[in-house]
């Protein structure tokens, strides 16, 4: 899929990026707790073939006035309603976000850093993973919830690793004027890293068993990537779809992040379509915690189906 996207479609959903105005994230560490106090894990290891995948809580955080920034073209009654329907509530939302690190055999491949507030290296050391053991580090796009944790004090927090990326994610972000916030960490996160990077397109093969799917309209070169092992597969959707109930049921409704909503919303379609028609599981970025689940066509829409215990070998 291409999209042609202009720079003040870029611009304006860079403008309400997660968090910006949000409450301050709870960190992971090994006593997090959500917003209504309760301990939540923060590393989950699911089986895919011979494929271990693990998931990494880097924060989570309770946002309000969710209809703005996940249905900006519906109205206050009907997003209500929806809300009402499954049981969640119309005036706030639980934000997570979620690294994932997939074990190749012959790599440690971590895709996304989370906010770099430390919530990451926390998680991994759960997992029994220090950030000196990771051997590619690959942005699936480069909003600040997924470049913040690339550097640590001026220097490459996974020191040992190479870098994957998109090239059309790079060139627009690094093509920003200096003052803009993506363009400015970008520049300090992610031009540093250049020689050790390998820049890709759809379909690129990132490492064994892992190819990038572009996925395009969340931001210019936003990519998903399917997993196969073992005759298996599951794919890291990102920020494809970043509410579990909202995105899927409605997946045409004007999400804030989105820059170019129309490409978002045909991305969001075709991809979810093509996970339900396949029983394809998914793991999503901000889905809530462990962030895995399978997709079903219901209506017009989708719905999001949590895993429970169907990847644990």
């Amino acid at each position: 899929m291409t999209v042609s996207m202009t720079r003040r479609a870029a611009l304006t959903g860079a403008a309400t990026l997660p968090l910006a105005g949000a409450a301050t994230p709870v960190l992971a560490s090994s006593e997090s707790q959500d917003d209504a106090g309760a301990a939540m894990p923060i590393a989950r290891t699911f089986t895919l073939g011979e494929m271990p995948v693990t998931t990494l809580l880097d924060a989570t955080a309770l946002r309000e006035g969710p209809k703005e920034i996940f249905g900006g073209n519906v109205s206050e009654e009907e997003f209500r309603k929806v809300s009402e329907e499954n049981f969640i509530s119309s005036e706030a939302a639980q934000f997570y976000f979620t690294p994932t690190l997939v074990e190749t055999g012959g790599e440690l491949v971590l895709f996304d850093t989370g906010l770099g507030q430390g919530g990451l290296p926390r998680a991994l050391a759960a997992a029994g993973v220090t950030p000196e053991a990771i051997d590619v580090v690959v942005i699936t796009h480069m909003h600040p919830d997924h470049i913040g944790g690339l550097m640590t004090d001026g220097a490459p927090t996974f020191p040992n690793a190479r870098y994957v990326m998109g090239a059309t994610e790079y060139n627009f972000w690094s093509a920003m004027d200096p003052g803009h916030r993506v363009g400015d960490l970008v520049a300090q996160n992610v031009t540093p890293l250049t020689e050790r990077t390998t820049f890709i397109e759809d379909g690129a093969r990132v490492a064994s068993g892992i190819t990038a799917v572009a996925s395009h309209g969340h931001t210019p070169g936003h990519m998903c990537f399917m997993l196969d092992s073992g005759g298996r597969q599951l794919m890291l959707t990102a920020d494809l779809a970043n509410h579990y109930v909202w995105s899927f049921a409605h997946p045409d409704w004007a999400v804030s992040f989105d820059a170019d909503k129309p490409a978002a919303t045909q991305s969001r379609r075709q991809v979810l379509r093509m996970l339900a028609a396949d029983r394809v599981p998914m793991i999503g970025y901000h889905m809530p915690f462990p962030a895995a689940g399978f997709v079903e066509t219901r209506g017009d829409g989708f719905r999001y189906v949590p895993v429970s215990y169907q990847l644990m070998g």
